[in-house]
């Protein structure tokens, strides 16, 4: 059953995990966008109690999240992992305030949608109180293939990551960080966010190995874009590696088509669309690179040309900023679009 409650022009506003590094970036690109909320509250596990996080020229003081902090609040932006979320669904809906959460607990759960808003932001008129946000090298992926499937059907897509330590939360980030530095001395490295060292190196393993002898994470990537594009048949092939990037996924992508498509068209197509920036001049040395996309919050695309080895084919580049469009500003674009402001 639809959510039928009317929102406020001015909400209030929580962000469930509040001093994780994805909720300290929701806080930013709330204020970043200057999202019209009567007041943002910032909640957190009860450790963090009283602790002060950024928010726009000011901060906030932390409070503990607890069954009757949603009272009042008319959306919640939840950071705090799957298990948190579930726990506390149906404390944030029973008291009217909508979940738009980042974890991966309710993206599969039919009748929830999985929104990226320049793609499906129809599917947000049917939530049930709950709104879920992609994975974040889901999201980047999709935003790019939306635009391209406006010029034929997507028949099959290849898609290989190339995930940054900023995916696995603010202690890998520290990890990164600190094992660089402990090989550059010499000292002995210690794996502990990542299962193996991620100083200059790569790991071809995101999240827990399936029957299959696929990732989680290469799992998620299939099944939520045939979801969020209404495509139950697409082919999708993933490999997912984490690589040592402080910030920015990058993907290699490979597109078959149904029927042929234009090379120029596709240009074009990745030129006007929402939320994309071509970066794709060969003679200039001109591609997205992570290093230097950090903090931004567009889908950088280059390297674009044919694929040869298929009928139909297309080849590219995708950068995106995790933090950003991969998880905090997709969540907030979800919350503008229940303003009818997205």
């Amino acid at each position: 059953m639809a959510w039928i409650k009317p929102m406020p022009a001015h909400p209030v506003v929580a962000v469930a995990g509040a001093t994780g590094a994805v909720g300290a970036e929701m806080l930013k690109v709330l204020a970043q966008r200057g999202f019209p909320a009567n007041k943002v509250v910032a909640l957190a596990s009860s450790r963090s109690v009283g602790k002060r996080v950024a928010f726009g020229t000011g901060d906030l003081v932390v409070e503990e999240m607890q069954p009757s902090s949603f009272h009042g609040v008319d959306i919640a932006l939840f950071s705090a992992g799957a298990d948190v979320s579930r726990r506390f669904r149906e404390d944030v809906t029973s008291a009217g305030c909508v979940m738009i959460d980042n974890s991966s607990a309710f993206r599969m759960e039919e009748g929830v949608p999985l929104v990226v808003p320049e793609i499906n932001a129809a599917d947000i008129a049917w939530h049930p109180g709950v709104i879920a946000n992609p994975n974040c090298s889901t999201i980047q992926m999709v935003v790019v293939l939306g635009a391209l499937a406006e010029l034929a059907p997507l028949s099959r897509v290849v898609v290989s990551t190339y995930q940054a330590a900023s995916g696995a939360g603010q202690a890998a980030m520290d990890e990164l960080y600190d094992q660089t530095a402990d090989f550059l001395e010499g000292r002995t490295l210690a794996p502990s966010a990542f299962v193996h060292r991620i100083a200059f190196n790569c790991i071809p393993h995101i999240d827990v190995f399936l029957e299959d002898l696929s990732t989680k994470e290469e799992w998620k990537m299939v099944v939520e874009t045939r979801k969020i594009m209404h495509a139950p048949d697409l082919r999708i092939a993933a490999t997912c590696v984490r690589v040592p990037v402080l910030r920015c996924h990058s993907e290699s992508i490979n597109v078959e088509f149904a029927a042929p498509v234009d090379l120029a068209d596709a240009r074009a197509a990745l030129r006007s669309a929402p939320g994309v920036v071509l970066m794709d001049d060969p003679s200039s040395k001109t591609y997205p690179m992570p290093a230097l996309l950090a903090s931004t919050d567009d889908c950088y695309v280059g390297r674009l040309r044919t694929d040869p080895s298929v009928p139909n084919g297309l080849a590219m580049w995708v950068v995106a900023d995790q933090l950003r469009k991969g998880a905090a500003l997709n969540a907030v674009q979800i919350a503008e679009v229940l303003l009818g402001n997205g």
